[in-house]
């Protein structure tokens, strides 16, 4: 679909909105100068956005309380998790003047199309499937290669183990064959009280975010890693469990200390829709970790691992050093790219 062109008049309006804005910005960053210079604020101190909104953050200190600081005009592009230098002012505000280098970062495409960073300093990626609606292989192997783009460590989450059958069945046999990629494998249920104990140890220590499709209980798990959140989504239905969000905001949340030691949890409905609309057919094959030892060894340096002799994927699935499950999903995959 092509993009509406603004009149003249619409692209003046848009140029004076934006002229303004950066003028405001220059005159706070004039006033902050002057501020420091008279000792209005404190000393320089590390904190962690908690939110962004805006030209307005919340900091977590290191107390773990938030303080609202603004945001000077040479530092756009904050994002939540971002670890910052800030400087404290009057009546419980404050000033963010640095960001430190990040660790790694969440992108997704923006309405036309291009990354945007939405959350940083993350540990690992927690893709959440369940027994019930029954997951397919080619969907995990979508998330985890959109993870695997990201250079966040992915780490499948089987929730609604209550209705897994005993001997684990075809889930299960599909379970060992991610863990024996060396993917971590975490089970869990909310319908027992230690249903959640080994979700919780995967979260120690960490900063995480859940990803998945709908309907596989990430709202459940996360309102109850979060019990003392109750704003941060609606009222839950008794039928569904799901819950209705009030944000789009990411947000960072500091898990309970008497549940999870130093866990915390970014969550937002936009970061939890995680696709790969972004990635090109190398990066698909990158994503593939299985794949790394064969790249770059095909006969043909343009190789597409089809039907092209002397190809290094084909061979290696041939001689069962690839499953053909998940050499079929790549193809899957790449052709889903091509439509």
């Amino acid at each position: 679909m092509s993009k509406r062109k603004l009149s003249r008049q619409q692209q003046w309006r848009v140029e004076k909105v934006q002229a303004e804005r950066a003028q405001r910005a220059e005159k706070r960053d004039v006033q902050d100068a002057e501020k420091l210079a008279a000792g209005e604020y404190g000393a320089e101190q590390p904190g962690r956005v908690v939110a962004h909104f805006g030209r307005t953050l919340e900091v977590r200190n290191s107390d773990n309380e938030p303080v609202r600081c603004h945001l000077r005009a040479n530092l756009d592009g904050l994002v939540t998790g971002d670890r910052v230098i800030w400087r404290a002012g009057q009546e419980g505000s404050g000033v963010v003047v640095a960001r430190e280098e990040r660790d790694s970062v969440l992108k997704r495409p923006d309405a036309r199309g291009l990354l945007k960073p939405v959350a940083a300093n993350i540990d690992q990626l927690l893709i959440v499937f369940a027994v019930e609606p029954a997951p397919h292989a080619n969907l995990i192997d979508r998330y985890l290669v959109a993870a695997e783009a990201t250079g966040i460590a992915p780490v499948l989450v089987l929730n609604k183990t209550d209705l897994l059958p005993e001997d684990g069945g075809e889930l299960g046999k599909l379970l060992e064959r991610y863990r024996d990629l060396g993917y971590p494998v975490v089970r869990t249920t909310t319908a027992t009280e230690t249903g959640l104990d080994d979700l919780r140890s995967q979260l120690e220590g960490r900063t995480s975010v859940f990803v998945g499709q709908s309907g596989v209980g990430k709202s459940s798990l996360i309102d109850l890693l979060l019990p003392d959140e109750t704003l941060r989504i609606g009222a839950l239905s008794e039928d569904s469990r799901k819950g209705t969000h009030t944000t789009t905001t990411a947000r960072l949340y500091t898990m309970s200390r008497a549940e999870v030691a130093d866990g915390d949890l970014i969550d937002s409905p936009g970061i939890r829709e995680f696709g790969l609309v972004h990635l090109n057919e190398q990066e698909v094959t990158d994503g593939f970790i299985e794949f790394h030892d064969y790249i770059g060894h095909c006969r043909f340096r343009d190789c597409r691992h089809r039907n092209e002799p002397g190809c290094a994927l084909l061979a290696a699935v041939e001689a069962g050093k690839i499953h053909p499950a998940r050499f079929t999903s790549y193809r899957r995959i790449l052709d889903s790219l091509d439509s």
